[in-house]
């Protein structure tokens, strides 16, 4: 089963007062390309993260977010009121000695003064929230994943329309095929008996119109196209990672095409062999998208 590149995950995790936020959003890339925005509290862990984003996605391009969400009552800043009452106790002071008199609204002073609205502590991560985070994560790559596998459904069914066609089609150049030798051979030869006063030796003829007639033959694309209908339907029945397998099959399909497209010397085949190319260029674009 294949899987295309294109997902999206997301996971929340409470935990205490907080909520634990994983976003993940892929699109297709040739390699690995990891952009990350992660909560300071976690950026100790962006190793182990990008560890684990690695082995789920394999390949394509990822925004992968990390963040939390507070009780806002809660996160609120603390005041300090030991330090408060301090300055107060000093403004009063001065107040005292000096003769200049309060403010009328001394708190609005005392709450701006150093330190009073500053955090003493610094948050800490513990292994019980890490694991929660973690879960988090995890959670987020198997959304993410998921999304892809459907995605990857809808894109094999693609395939095998465009891959049955493509086989349809190869089928209908078989008339016009056996027809074609007799036909070149026909016209060579009436042109010759149009041409006046003209001798030719009709088993030098005969040689010529075969190697003529050889060097336009199409039965060794016709079946090495078959083949690689058929290894195209095979590795997308594979383990997911076959993208840039199907991407060369698709490209060696294009070439037996082309070469039939070169060989074909009569319109209905060629139109065909146009029709083919359609068919194989939306296998081409869609291919881009598979891991």
């Amino acid at each position: 089963m294949i899987q295309s590149m294109t997902g999206y995950g997301k996971a929340v995790v409470a935990y205490k007062d907080k909520k634990i936020n994983v976003e993940l959003k892929s699109l297709n890339s040739k390699q690995l390309d990891l952009q990350t925005r992660i909560a300071p509290i976690y950026r100790e862990k962006e190793m182990e993260l990008r560890q684990m984003v690695a082995a789920a996605v394999v390949r394509g391009k990822v925004d992968f977010s990390l963040w939390i969400e507070k009780d806002t009552v809660v996160d609120a800043t603390p005041v300090n009121a030991a330090l408060v009452e301090n300055y107060y106790r000093q403004m009063k002071d001065i107040a005292a000695k000096t003769g200049i008199p309060m403010s009328t609204d001394p708190m609005y002073t005392l709450l701006r003064m150093p330190d009073v609205l500053t955090k003493s502590e610094q948050e800490v991560l513990s292994d019980e929230e890490w694991l929660a985070a973690r879960q988090g994560v995890q959670d987020a790559l198997d959304a993410l994943v998921s999304f892809r596998t459907q995605e990857g459904a809808a894109l094999e069914r693609k395939f095998i329309e465009k891959i049955d066609n493509i086989q349809q089609l190869l089928a209908e150049i078989e008339p016009y095929e056996k027809g074609r030798v007799e036909k070149i051979r026909q016209r060579i030869t009436d042109g010759l008996q149009q041409i006046p006063g003209v001798e030719y030796d009709k088993n030098r003829l005969e040689q010529e119109l075969i190697y003529y007639i050889e060097k336009l033959d199409i039965s060794e694309e016709k079946q090495r196209l078959s083949n690689h209908l058929k290894y195209f339907r095979e590795t997308m029945g594979e383990p997911a990672g076959q993208g840039k397998k199907l991407g060369f099959i698709a490209q060696e399909m294009g070439r037996e095409i082309n070469t039939t497209g070169s060989k074909s010397n009569q319109a209905e085949m060629q139109n065909i062999v146009v029709r083919m190319k359609d068919e194989l260029e939306q296998i081409k674009e869609q291919v881009l998208n598979v891991l």
